[in-house]
């Protein structure tokens, strides 16, 4: 039963954006085998390189492989650089397309559902923490997979150590319905 509520807490490492690749050439911030692009669609992208923020709004679909992650808003947070030299020695003036470093930060906002395969997460509100490999789903949390449902306010999970929290907030508890795997053949 504990491996099969993790292996439910790891759909959540598989967050869209922080497989590979990214955007403006982003270094990737989850190690991950697949090599098959992202596919990110919205209404609107707007790109702040003063705030080192892209931000993707309306509808926001993200896909990659069999994982589509669904919200409201994506806002990508990157580290800036203060220009790249070009192979000449010249520096490449900074700007959105050149000057996107490392991610720092993703987070999904509003109607946010992750799925994979027969796994689905949903909740208010998703941030991945690249820097400490951390990924916090906030707001009327649910995990499925198949028929076995976990609940809570708070999930967190901890990408390097292989392990997550659900958390229940203001005297909501936590609630998982497991149905163990049947062995009858």
């Amino acid at each position: 039963m504990r491996k099969k509520i993790l292996l439910m807490l790891a759909l959540v490492a598989i967050f869209p954006l922080a497989a590979t690749g990214g955007v403006c050439g982003a270094e990737s911030p989850i190690k991950t085998t697949s090599k098959s692009p992202i596919q990110i669609t919205s209404d609107r992208l707007d790109a702040y390189d003063d705030k080192a923020l892209v931000l993707f709004s309306g509808s926001v679909v993200a896909t990659q492989d069999d994982t589509v992650m669904h919200a409201d808003e994506l806002y990508l947070y990157y580290d800036k650089k203060n220009g790249k030299e070009k192979g000449d020695g010249k520096k490449v003036p900074t700007g959105v397309t050149m000057s996107a470093g490392k991610i720092k930060r993703i987070e999904l906002r509003g109607n946010v559902t992750m799925k994979s395969g027969e796994r689905t997460v949903t909740g208010d509100r998703a941030i991945f923490y690249n820097a400490e490999q951390k990924i916090i789903i906030t707001g009327n949390t649910v995990m499925r997979e198949g028929d076995n449902v976990i609940r809570g306010d708070r999930i967190t999970v901890f990408l390097e150590e292989n392990r997550g929290v659900v958390d229940g907030t203001g005297g909501e508890r936590v609630t998982a319905t497991i149905y163990p795997d049947d062995t009858k053949k």
